[in-house]
Order: structure tokens, then sequence, then C-alpha cells
């Protein structure tokens, strides 16, 4: 979003009111700004939580610096500068959510396959991506928007230095130009370069983008909600048999905050098998987090009740998962499901 014409005259006289203490005007300044601040900060944290603090951090840092702000850069990319280096404080201090132990009553998981070094992670809400993620990003991105708020892309990302991450993400996926990065990271165009090379190879080497997987179907497309409706059958039946059907040879569980991760069909239908054992049966409640397919998981209860024991977020490849990612039902309410649903 630019400020051309008579747009920058407003936006002029936006800053100058709200530099002399106009609260009013400040909101309308930045209100444009939030959805996609918001997912900066979800891309550079990989938290829900910790991006709603981040924002909230750029907002009074920006309130509290706009007399400083000299206009040389669009007020958009002034921001983003801000929300970057708010960003890396948070990565640097390392203020992280520990693993958790494994929370499940009555059910004893299989040895873990690999554990997960990202348990931090949490789903992001589409409802949250509509108004951030529609624009079209800047002339040097590399990666499409909705590719790069995959929980797969997301979850690479989080393995870099911070530094390189802040680098590739303003690069190739907002596409901001090296000098315009350079200029936010108060860097030089070399060191940037230097930063976004070691970046890419690093994130290829973790997200390969699986050359010789299918992509996924559009997202709520005919192809799409064909396999959503063989998974939630399978599910709600504990019909293990059609959950092997649906899933690829190398198909991937991971379980944050908990750090278990269960890697080959074989043990992840064993995974699975122990949450449907002695009986439990669940109910699935459709959601999408993070341009995919996700559910609210109610466990049936004696009385009726069921109560809610997570989200799910599939990755899909083909006609098939290739991924599984569970989340505490702590995450329910940003999804709009309730922690309960009464009995039929």
């Amino acid at each position: 979003m630019r400020e051309e014409g008579g747009a920058r005259v407003v936006t002029a006289e936006l800053i100058a009111r709200a530099r002399s203490g106009d609260g009013d005007a400040f909101r309308e300044l930045t209100e444009p700004y939030l959805r996609e601040l918001q997912v900066h900060c979800y891309r550079m944290l990989g938290s829900f939580q910790d991006a709603e603090d981040a924002l909230q951090n750029t907002l009074l840092a920006a309130w509290q610096s706009l007399g400083g702000f000299q206009g040389r850069a669009s007020l958009r990319t002034w921001l983003y500068k801000i929300a970057t280096h708010r960003c890396l404080d948070a990565r640097r201090a390392a203020i992280r959510r520990p693993p958790k132990e494994w929370d499940v009553p009555g059910v004893e998981p299989p040895e873990p396959t690999r554990l997960g070094e990202v348990v931090w992670l949490q789903p992001f809400p589409d409802a949250l991506l509509e108004d951030a993620i529609d624009g079209p990003p800047g002339p040097e991105a590399r990666y499409e928007q909705t590719e790069s708020i995959s929980l797969a892309f997301v979850t690479a990302l989080q393995v870099l230095p911070p530094r390189q991450l802040a680098v590739l993400i303003l690069r190739d996926v907002l596409g901001f130009h090296a000098s315009e990065v350079a200029s936010m990271l108060d860097s030089t165009v070399e060191s940037v370069n230097s930063a976004l090379k070691r970046a890419r190879a690093s994130l290829q080497r973790r997200w390969p983008q699986a050359a010789d997987r299918e992509p996924p179907p559009a997202s709520r497309s005919p192809a799409e909600d064909a396999i959503v409706a063989k998974f939630v059958s399978a599910w709600e039946s504990a019909d293990l048999g059609a959950l092997v059907a649906l899933l690829t040879d190398d198909v991937f569980i991971a379980m944050p905050p908990m750090p278990f991760g269960y890697e080959g069909r074989d043990i992840v239908v064993r995974f699975c098998a122990g949450l449907f054992g002695a009986g439990r049966r669940f109910d699935l409640v459709p959601a999408r987090a993070n341009g995919q397919p996700a559910f609210g998981a109610y466990l049936r209860a004696p009385t009726g009740i069921r109560h809610g024991t997570g989200l799910y977020v599939l990755t899909l490849t083909g006609d098939r998962i290739c991924a599984m990612t569970r989340f505490d039902n702590s995450v329910l309410p940003w999804f709009g499901l309730p922690r309960s649903l009464p009995s039929r």
C-alpha cells in the first residue's frame, strides 16, 4: 500500500495530528497495516501469542517514536522496520514456552521416532489472514503468500538465526529490495545479500519444497473437500483402514508444545490406534489454520458432553495427507471453537 497523490496529503495530515497526541489519527494511520504486521510477527516468531505481543509492542514503539518519522521511507516500511526489530528482540531474549509432558490420560503413546525442534509453534487462524495476504507481495518475492504461511514453512523458518530469518522474510516473502532491508536492519546491502544466501541454503535443507511431492489441492476446492470428508469419516468412526488409505508413506505427526514426533505411516497409525483405544470416539468440528484444513477434536464422554482435546491441522499433497499437527485445546478459542460441546 503506497501513499501517493491525495493519499500522501491525507497521511501527512494524520501524522501531524498523531504527533500532537491524537490517538484516533494514529489508529487511522496504522489500522490498514495491522493484519499484515501481525502475520509478519507470526512468521518471525512461530507463535500466535508471541506475535500478538510483538504487534502491541510495535504499535507502542511507533506511537512513541512518531516524531522521528521523517518520511524517507513509506509509513508501511517504517512500521515493518519497527516490527522486525521488536521480533528480533523477542527472539534474542530466548524466552520460549518449555516442552510439555504427554498429557492425554489413559493413552500410552508409542516411542517417538524423533523429537520436535519447534515446540513453541502455534497455529494461525485463517479468519485473520483474509486481510493480510490478499495483496500482491513486492516485486522480488520468491514465495506465494499462502505458501509462506503454511505450518511447514513457518516451522522451517524458526530454526534460522534471527538476522537470517528477518532478511529472508523481508526479501523473499515480502519482496522488499535489498537496499530497503539494509535500511530496516541498519546494515549494508552486502551484509543483507550474504545473510540471504545463507538463509536460503539453510531453508532449502530443512524445507526442500518437496519437488517430488504433488502440490496440495486448492484451498476449499472440491478436491480438498473430498480428502477432508474422507478424513472426518475415518477419524469419527475410528476406521484405521480408511485412515491408512489417506496417508502418505512418510506421513509425519507433530504435537507442539509436546516434543513428540512420529514419522512413517505404520507408527502414525499406531499412535492413532492408541487415541481410539478403549472405545474413545471423537467428533470433529471444521476450522482452518495457516491456509490448511483444521479440526477441533472433541472426545465423546459417557454423559454425552464432548470435551475439546485439541486442534488438528492437515498438510495435504495431491489426494493424500502428508502431515498432521496436533495442538492442545488451549488454541480452540482462537478459532471460535468452544472448550466443550453439549450432548446431541
